[in-house]
C-alpha cells in the first residue's frame, strides 16, 4: 500500500485519542486529485475531514493519525429518531476514508457524461468540467439513490481500499464481516455497531459510496 502523509493543520481535526469501532467509506464528489479537497477543508473552520483519501491511481493519502478524529458524517437527529435509535456522536469512534470520485453523473446531448450540478430545480450536466470517460450504468428501474450513472471507481482504488480497510480493521480490532444493510440507513451503523459502513448508512440524502459490482465483491470478500 502506497501511503502519502500530508501536513494537515492540527486546527482542522480534533486531537483527542478515541477508540475506533467503525470504518466509513465516502467518495469526494470532486474531480481528479486530492489537493482541491484538502485545500477546501483547510479553509473551513468546522474541522470537517476524513483520515484518508484514496486517489484514482490507488495512492492512499493520510491527513492525520486515525487515533484522532474529525467531523465527516454530518449526523442528523431526525434519522436516529426515525430509526428508533438513541443519538450517538459517531464521528469520534469512526475512521473516514474518501474515494476520489465525481459520484453521480448526468448525460449530455453530445453523448458524453459530465459531473452533475444543481441548477435550482434539478441536476444537469456540468459542461464546465471535463466529461467523465469511465462510468457505471445502473438499470433504469434500479437507479442508485435516484441516479443512473456514476463515475466508476478504478481497480487501483478498490484494491487500495481493500488493503487499507484490512489494515485498519487489524489495528483496531474491527470486524471485517460484510454488512448487507450498509447500502441504506442502517440501525447497526447508527447504533455504533463495530464494522464497515458507507456514508449512506447514516443519512438518507447521501449516495456514497455506490455499489459498483467490483466494490461490492471486494467488500464481501474482505
Amino acid at each position: 500500500m502506497n501511503l502519502i502523509r500530508h501536513n494537515f493543520p492540527t486546527t482542522q481535526y480534533v486531537r483527542e485519542r478515541t477508540e475506533k469501532r467503525q470504518v466509513v467509506l465516502h467518495h469526494t464528489a470532486s474531480g481528479p486529485g486530492v489537493d482541491g479537497d484538502i485545500n477546501w477543508w483547510m479553509k473551513t473552520p468546522e474541522r470537517v475531514a476524513t483520515h484518508f483519501i484514496v486517489d484514482r491511481e490507488g495512492q492512499v493519502h493520510q491527513l492525520f493519525d486515525e487515533e484522532f478524529w474529525a467531523w465527516h458524517l454530518g449526523l442528523q437527529q431526525k434519522v436516529f429518531t426515525q430509526m428508533g435509535v438513541p443519538y450517538k456522536q459517531l464521528d469520534r469512534q469512526s475512521i473516514g476514508i474518501e474515494i476520489d470520485s465525481w459520484g453521480f453523473l448526468e448525460p449530455h446531448t453530445d453523448g458524453q457524461f459530465y459531473p452533475a450540478k444543481w441548477n435550482g430545480t434539478r441536476n444537469v450536466p456540468n459542461t464546465a468540467a471535463k466529461p467523465v470517460k469511465y462510468f457505471y450504468e445502473y438499470c433504469t428501474n434500479q437507479k442508485w439513490k435516484g441516479h443512473r450513472y456514476y463515475e466508476r471507481y478504478t481497480t487501483a482504488q478498490i484494491n487500495a481500499v481493500r488493503d487499507l480497510v484490512r489494515e485498519l480493521c487489524r489495528r483496531h480490532n474491527i470486524p471485517k464481516t460484510y454488512n448487507p444493510d450498509m447500502w441504506e440507513v442502517s440501525r447497526h451503523a447508527l447504533s455504533g455497531t463495530p464494522g464497515i459502513f458507507a456514508h449512506c448508512s447514516y443519512r438518507t440524502d447521501k449516495s456514497d459510496i455506490h455499489p459498483q459490482p467490483e466494490m461490492l465483491t471486494m467488500l464481501k470478500n474482505l
